[in-house]
């Protein structure tokens, strides 16, 4: 257990790194772009013809791949508070590499983001063992948690639909409240992913049961959204993206998952 515990906490820092510097490439990329088209900001796609912009998507790849499959090995609640660990990476290769100045309050918000990761990691309850999808399924389909879920889309929508059009360019508590949301539901299907993928290479085939293939559609739909909304925010400071990034809802949703 010890032995698995510490992969998943390598593979979390590992992720971390290279979550972090693909903001800072991204940036670059939506940058460039910006100069001969129309800024993602306000619905422009020609970053999508920046290779730049490929190459952090590339990074950001391998460091998702690198978070989920620490999820298959250490519990939630170890894995979701180091993704703070991009903050610090992000904030620094943005000063050096954007020459974006780190103001005293960055530098706090920074400590308070490793403190904050620290005591949850040293405080989180034990994750229980998981044999199939069907017990996650049946964690998610208990009523308060149907609520939330409800809740959670319900927001979101209303984010999309009305106040982004009218307010996500002025003001990025928009695109925060949205990827906050749409995020804390990522965790789920994304654990549940994992642990589908363990478990069937041990031998148990969980590609049988449906509830695999909706926790698959769910991931997906959310990362596509989250990816969208977070290169709208291009003309915000990296530090700012890679704070939404991290405002996920991911601890919300661990704390309720496993208490």
């Amino acid at each position: 257990m010890y032995s698995s515990n510490l992969t998943g906490f390598i593979l979390a820092l590992v992720s971390s790194a290279f979550i972090g510097s693909s903001f800072i490439i991204k940036k670059k990329g939506l940058r460039k772009a910006g100069v001969s088209g129309p800024r993602a900001s306000v619905g422009g796609y020609g970053y999508l013809l920046e290779p730049l912009w490929w190459l952090g998507m590339i990074t950001m790849i391998v460091g998702e791949v690198s978070n989920f499959v620490a999820y298959v090995y250490a519990p939630a609640v170890l894995v979701t508070p180091l993704g703070a660990l991009s903050i610090i990476v992000s904030a620094v290769l943005a000063h050096f590499l954007l020459r974006e100045k780190l103001q005293k309050m960055g530098v706090l918000g920074c400590l308070l983001c490793i403190v904050g990761s620290t005591v949850i990691v040293l405080h989180a309850p034990e994750e229980r063992s998981i044999n199939s999808v069907i017990e996650i399924w049946e964690l998610a389909i208990q009523p308060a948690f149907l609520l939330y879920t409800a809740s959670a889309a319900a927001i979101a929508l209303v984010l999309i639909l009305y106040f982004s059009p009218r307010y996500g360019q002025t003001n990025i508590l928009v695109y925060i409240g949205i990827c906050s949301v749409i995020g804390s539901l990522t965790v789920m299907s994304i654990k549940a992913i994992g642990i589908a993928i363990k478990l069937s290479l041990e031998g148990t085939n969980q590609a049988k049961y449906f509830q695999t293939w909706i926790f698959a559609m769910v991931a997906i739909t959310c990362i596509i959204t989250q990816l969208n909304y977070l290169n709208m925010v291009s003309i915000v400071i990296c530090r700012s993206i890679m704070l939404l990034y991290y405002l996920n809802g991911y601890a919300f949703f661990t704390f309720t998952a496993t208490s």
